[in-house]
Order: structure tokens, then C-alpha cells, then sequence
């Protein structure tokens, strides 16, 4: 598979091809899905004045993986990944930890020293808290049975260089 381009601006097709990607992944419920392309809408239609940004891995000019972030408001320089979604062909090649530098990079660049990251205590997700780990996140809380009886959430936290 070639090296992934990337880019930061979002194009009118994003929406749909970010709602492709997430439901390639059978990770995420259709109401899931319904809220990565509803950030994506609120980014086309705010531009500039949107909370939301993005950066956009593609390969042979297909999506292949992107992150959503944004700084959380009513603090000093803490910033949420709200997304990082990589598709199953393009996965475990290091698209997804190349999007992550990126987004460190802008969120750095914006005087942030704080990423967040959250995800669910189910089984099927023991791969992506395994990536978080592996790319420096620390778990900094959990929230048992936050989504639904035995699926918890778990906050993880990066703290970046400067901080």
C-alpha cells in the first residue's frame, strides 16, 4: 500500500466517506456513526468558526483513516480527540499513529499541552487502548458502565512537550 497523503482541510465529500470509514471498522453503533458525520456537517457549515478539526489520511485517493479534535472549552490548553478512525486495509501500518502526530503537532502549535481520548472498556476495544498506551497515553479515569451495563469509558490523557 503506498505512503498515506494527508491534509487538513475538509472537502464537501468528507462527510460521506468519514461515515463509509466508520462503519467499514463494525466498530461503532449506527448512532455513532450519525455523530462522526454530524461533526464533519457542523465543520462544512461553521468553517472557520467550527470547534471541530480534522486531518485526513488518503491512500490511492481514498480515505484511509482521520482524526476529529478540538480544544475543550472553559479550559486553559486542553484539547479532545474526538476521532481516530483508520480502515480495516489500512490498519496496523501506522496511518493511525501518523494522523495522531498530526494532530499533536496542530494541537501543540494552538498552546495546547493536554490531549484527551476516550473509548469503551468492552473487549473489542482492547486493541485501541492498547494503541493510546503504546503512543504515550496514561488512563486517567474509568466509568463503569458509562455507555451501557458492562461497557465502561476510559479517559486517557497525553500530556504534550511543553507541557
Amino acid at each position: 500500500m503506498p505512503a498515506p497523503v494527508f491534509r487538513e482541510q475538509l472537502r464537501d465529500t468528507d462527510p460521506d466517506q468519514i461515515e463509509r470509514l466508520v462503519r467499514s471498522t463494525e466498530f461503532f453503533s449506527p448512532e455513532e456513526i450519525g455523530i462522526a458525520r454530524e461533526l464533519a456537517d457542523d465543520a462544512l457549515a461553521n468553517r472557520e468558526h467550527s470547534h471541530y478539526r480534522f486531518v485526513f489520511a488518503e491512500q490511492n485517493g481514498v480515505l484511509a483513516g482521520y482524526a476529529c479534535f478540538g480544544r475543550i472549552p472553559g479550559t486553559r490548553s486542553a484539547w479532545d480527540l474526538y476521532w481516530i478512525v483508520v480502515g480495516p486495509p489500512s490498519q496496523a501500518q501506522g496511518v493511525g499513529r501518523q494522523i495522531l502526530c498530526r494532530v499533536e503537532a496542530r494541537v501543540s502549535a494552538a498552546a495546547g499541552d493536554q490531549l484527551y481520548a476516550e473509548t469503551s472498556s468492552r473487549e473489542q476495544y482492547a486493541p485501541t487502548r492498547r494503541f493510546y498506551s503504546r503512543c504515550g497515553f496514561k488512563q486517567a479515569a474509568e466509568f463503569p458502565d458509562f455507555y451501557a451495563p458492562g461497557d465502561g469509558k476510559i479517559v486517557y490523557v497525553k500530556l504534550l512537550a511543553g507541557s
